[in-house]
């Protein structure tokens, strides 16, 4: 059965109009949402830690930023768009002491919810606004008169208040411009981890660093392998976002389609869906999220370590070189 569907005729921004929505945090999807809600006419409280980069940002944009606490005493709708790892942690110290009877929790991401980090008082609900794009990507639509979909996910006591407040929200945000889907915290969360850990971003980066490392223990030099399994999956990549994977096999050589079809089922085994069913079944029951929030207590040890074992990587260091050739390119070197 397919998924409902809101537009903006099933959206009423006046739902809004006497509210005060304050948005913690002023980072990717923070900016985005709090100058869209503001040019969509409602009122705006930005939380921000003075002296960060983001806080200037929101000053050079006209807010006012104050401290989590101030913004949430004075907030109807109080929306995190924190890093994950820590909004359970400001909830419980920052948050929940300063909310108003009534006040909604609107989340970017249903992580926090769907994993119980959030002791919501009996009177508050929680709902979930997640855009399918980037901050930055959210904000241009919107300035252009487009939107990006979005998600709507709704706690079990909700009812038509928070439905509608949670569409008006989307609608204020350019989301019902291009659609918003109904699906639930437990699915948005559960299909994001798993899509970010086995395809996305674990999937992709590991399958590119194994090409590239396969070519190099070959005996092909270092630079012939990051153009044929870096640098060229823009190019695939580009086709899928227009068209799926027939309109990038529609593009492709013959012979690049048919080493496609006979070749990659030898790289993507069934080996590797019990290894993406595994994965889901740790995010399923949790084993995922328990091992992040205890890795973040104690200062997050291991995932430092890793994160400077692959920055330091070859393909890193050939990458970087190989992209002062290409003057086309905004180059982000970390």
């Amino acid at each position: 059965m397919a998924a409902t569907k809101y537009y903006d005729a099933d959206a009423d921004l006046s739902v809004l109009k006497d509210k005060t929505i304050a948005m913690l945090g002023y980072g990717s999807q923070g900016h985005a949402h709090a100058q869209n809600l503001r040019d969509s006419g409602c009122k705006v409280v930005v939380a921000q830690r003075k002296g960060s980069e983001n806080y200037k940002l929101a000053v050079e944009a006209g807010f006012e930023p104050v401290s989590i606490e101030e913004a949430v005493k004075q907030a109807d709708i109080v929306v995190l768009t924190l890093p994950d790892e820590i909004q359970g942690k400001i909830f419980r110290e920052q948050i929940r002491p300063n909310l108003k009877p009534d006040a909604i929790i609107l989340t970017t991401h249903g992580f926090n919810v769907h994993y119980g980090q959030f002791d919501l008082p009996e009177g508050n609900r929680a709902i979930m606004i997640a855009p399918k794009g980037p901050g930055h990507l959210v904000r241009s639509e919107f300035v252009k008169g487009g939107g990006v979909p979005c998600l709507i996910a709704l706690d079990d006591k909700c009812g038509e208040r928070e439905k509608a407040i949670g569409l008006a929200y989307a609608k204020g945000i350019g989301g019902t411009r291009g659609g918003v889907i109904q699906t639930t915290f437990k699915e948005e969360t559960e299909t994001d981890l798993f899509g970010e850990q086995a395809v996305l971003c674990g999937g992709v980066s590991h399958l590119i660093q194994a090409g590239f490392e396969t070519l190099v223990e070959a005996g092909y030099e270092p630079e012939m392998a990051y153009f044929e399994c870096m640098h060229e999956m823009k190019l695939i990549v580009d086709l899928f976002y227009q068209g799926g994977l027939s309109y990038m096999r529609y593009s492709i050589s013959n012979t690049a389609e048919y080493g496609d079809y006979t070749r990659g089922p030898r790289v993507i085994t069934e080996d590797t869906k019990k290894a993406m069913r595994k994965i889901l079944d740790e995010i399923q029951d949790g084993t995922f999220a328990r091992e992040w929030l205890l890795e973040n207590q104690v200062n997050a040890p291991r995932f430092k370590r890793l994160r400077a074992i692959h920055h330091d990587h070859l393909i890193e260091k050939v990458g970087k070189s190989l992209r002062k050739m290409m003057t086309w390119i905004d180059a982000k070197e970390f």
